[in-house]
């Protein structure tokens, strides 16, 4: 198995978000895993590495079927409607994925049915009657004891996502023999420990597997709006098994083999909590089943609580991600995703909390650097700015930073890649605040001063690239150099003394204007 430095190396990186279903706008949830798939995607083309981002909508099943008959309106234009306001919501984001994803596309038929009928084809897929307790809204059956308790004592038990009556059905169906995976998934996790992340979800997902596997049921006569099962002209696929396969249509399962075998070794998907049974259980399963290779990587995020609640129509506590936007800029809501809230554990946000972080790291810390270095350019080296010292205190801080940094990128913890980030930041506010080069006659003190903070702003430009691209192509211009840090590549771009000195030096409006709650 390789390590996430060998993967690096290799110079390939498939990432991508869970496809998100259409029968709700997007909120700041959506965001949250977007935002650190979009992160490690920026991350990665600046190592060099060939990258595929991918992000999507899920747009079959049944609760897609009845948002758009609550509307009025057919289950597409349910799916065109909303999948356009994910599109916007990305745009506005700057979220620079590769494909866009849609379930209804010919593409995605064309694939979900080849490879399922590959399953059936190897003798696991067979019929059968299911019935049992089902939520609309997770599209999931459940088991009695899965439930909470109904307040109604007449109704039936809730679900324990979405809070809301299970309904009981019943109906013929095509099932997928996922009992007889339980052993395979095991010697899988065995022979690839790294595969699903944290480790405390790679342990939930183990004991899944060995409470023991039940055959599923992968298909629906029930309803119409789905991916059509080629053997049975009555039912489609179940959306889960649909929706599932997006990751590998976009890749060219079925189509094109050369696409699919250089990007499949390397998939990386990026996924909530509350959908790890299925991508770290059943999907795994299916492609063991297709004679296809398992994902490569999992990494498993907790919940994104509003007031200790995970959001949901039912709880009335979404938060679209443009109501942010116009309170902190782009850059201000992306850097509050990826810095506030570790990926792993669940993380509660508070608007308090994201103007408290706005203010401390970017207008306090990043901001102030480049206001108070640019200015006492401007006075004392007539705005032009000098090289950096060979030997600069702050060469060994910047080293230590990128080394940080580049682990905990590789570990899919951006927050933490950033804590090591900003450290070089606060190193050279602290330089400048010792040396006060404001208060020194103009010469080689103050030149060997203000070189220093200049390479690490120019540094910092290329470390804070994948959190606040605008802010960091702001800072390389003002600092005089030509280009983006977009164009530069690691790990050579974080060598210390590239600044080359001699370069014009612009003032300008604060970076990040300070925001009262």
């Amino acid at each position: 198995m390789s390590t996430p430095a060998e993967e690096t190396r290799n110079g390939t990186f498939y990432v991508t978000t869970p496809i998100y279903y259409v029968n709700d706008a997007p909120h700041i949830g959506h965001a949250y895993t977007t935002m650190n798939a979009d992160a490690l995607a920026r991350w990665h083309r600046l190592l060099g590495d060939d990258v595929m981002f991918l992000t999507g909508t899920d747009e079959h099943g049944l609760k897609m079927q009845r948002a758009a008959e609550a509307h009025g309106i057919t289950p597409q234009e349910q799916a065109d409607r909303t999948s356009a306001r994910y599109r916007e919501a990305w745009q506005q984001l700057q979220v620079s994925y590769d494909d866009f994803i849609r379930t209804t596309e010919p593409r995605h038929y064309a694939a979900v049915q080849k490879l399922l009928s590959k399953v059936k084809e190897n003798g696991f897929i067979t019929k059968g009657t299911y019935e049992g307790l089902y939520c609309v809204s997770c599209e999931a059956y459940y088991v009695e004891a899965d439930l909470l308790p109904n307040p109604d004592p007449n109704g039936l038990g809730l679900c324990p996502i979405h809070h809301r009556p299970v309904e009981f059905f019943k109906e013929d169906n095509w099932f997928f023999a996922l009992s007889r995976f339980t052993q395979p998934l095991l010697d899988w996790y065995a022979e690839n420990p790294d595969a699903v992340q944290p480790e405390s979800k790679r342990n939930e997902a183990l004991g899944i597997i060995k409470q023991g596997l039940e055959d599923i049921s992968i298909s629906r006569s029930s309803i119409s709006w789905g991916v059509p099962i080629p053997w049975d002209d009555d039912q489609v696929f179940y959306v889960w098994y649909d929706a599932l396969i997006n990751y590998a249509t976009a890749v060219g399962y079925g189509t094109d083999e050369e696409k699919f075998g250089k990007w499949w070794p390397h998939v990386h998907h990026l996924l909530g909590k509350d959908i790890l049974r299925f991508h770290c259980v059943y999907w795994p399963a299916m492609l063991l089943a297709a004679g296809e290779l398992p994902p490569h990587r999992l990494s498993v995020h907790g919940f994104l609580l509003v007031g200790g609640e995970k959001m949901s129509k039912t709880a009335l506590n979404q938060i679209a991600p443009a109501d942010l936007v116009e309170d902190f800029g782009v850059d201000g809501f992306r850097y509050h995703f990826l810095r506030d809230n570790s990926y792993g554990p669940d993380g509660d946000f508070s608007y308090e909390g994201m103007v408290s972080r706005y203010n401390a790291d970017l207008a306090n810390n990043y901001g102030n650097l480049l206001a108070r270095v640019s200015t006492v350019v401007g006075k004392k080296c007539d705005g032009v700015g000098p090289a950096p010292r060979p030997d600069s205190p702050l060469a060994a801080v910047a080293a230590e930073s990128y080394a940080n940094a580049a682990k905990a990128w590789e570990a899919v913890q951006p927050s933490i890649a950033l804590d090591h980030t900003w450290r070089l930041i606060r190193e050279t506010n602290a330089l400048l605040e010792a040396a006060e080069p404001w208060k020194l006659d103009p010469g080689p003190e103050v030149d060997a001063v203000l070189g220093d903070a200049l390479e690490a702003l120019r540094i910092v430009a290329v470390l804070s690239y994948p959190a606040i691209p605008n802010a960091a192509e702001q800072v390389w211009r003002r600092i005089g150099l030509t280009g983006s840090p977009a164009d530069v590549r690691l790990p050579a771009a974080a060598a210390w003394g590239q600044y080359p000195g001699g370069l014009p030096v612009q003032k300008g409006a604060p970076l990040f204007p300070r925001i009262k709650a």
